[in-house]
């Protein structure tokens, strides 16, 4: 037997992935009019929106519910949503921070950096790096070394004087 849906009948209530998006689009309007979210802690929060566009109900209330926890978005210090982070997010950032902290790295500007590209055997070059990281002579000229296929590529402050001492030692 078919089943014919009359034109008056329609879905009372959004699907859960359509209250996930309107979620996300409320919660990034929080955060571009007031630059975080400043009202939204809990699902019973988004109800007045909800509720505007379609009847008050229970089945309404669990549906945006499922959607907040399906969004799995953390709270900040204050008990507010988090968008566009899920809790795992969150946490990995809280562990990349942690380790900032503990390193105290600092973020260095590389833009006016040169590079310098130093033909060495793949075999020699964890050792080279070593040396050229630990040499007083070369302190403070290296901003950092990467391997290569066939070398080692080396950042720094001046390629020209990096560079004549490198030649220096050659000769």
């Amino acid at each position: 037997m078919e089943q014919h849906t009359s034109p008056t009948s329609h879905r009372k209530n959004p699907s859960r992935e359509t209250c996930e998006k309107t979620i996300k689009r409320i919660l990034m309007t929080e955060v571009l009019e007031h630059g975080q979210n400043l009202h939204f802690r809990s699902a019973s929060d988004f109800m007045n929106y909800f509720e505007s566009l379609y009847p008050a109900s229970d089945a309404l209330t669990k549906q945006v519910q499922r959607a907040i926890k399906a969004l799995d978005m953390p709270k900040d210090e204050k008990g507010y949503f988090i968008v566009n982070k899920t809790v795992a997010q969150q946490e990995e950032d809280r562990e990349i921070k942690s380790a900032l902290d503990k390193s105290c790295a600092t973020c260095v500007d590389m833009s006016d950096a040169e590079c310098v590209f130093l033909k060495v055997p793949s075999y020699l070059q964890e050792y080279l790096i070593h040396l050229l990281t630990t040499s007083t002579s070369f302190d403070g000229k290296i901003l950092t070394i990467s391997k290569t296929y066939n070398g080692l590529m080396i950042y720094t402050d001046n390629a020209r004087n990096l560079m004549i001492l490198i030649n220096s030692l050659t000769i």
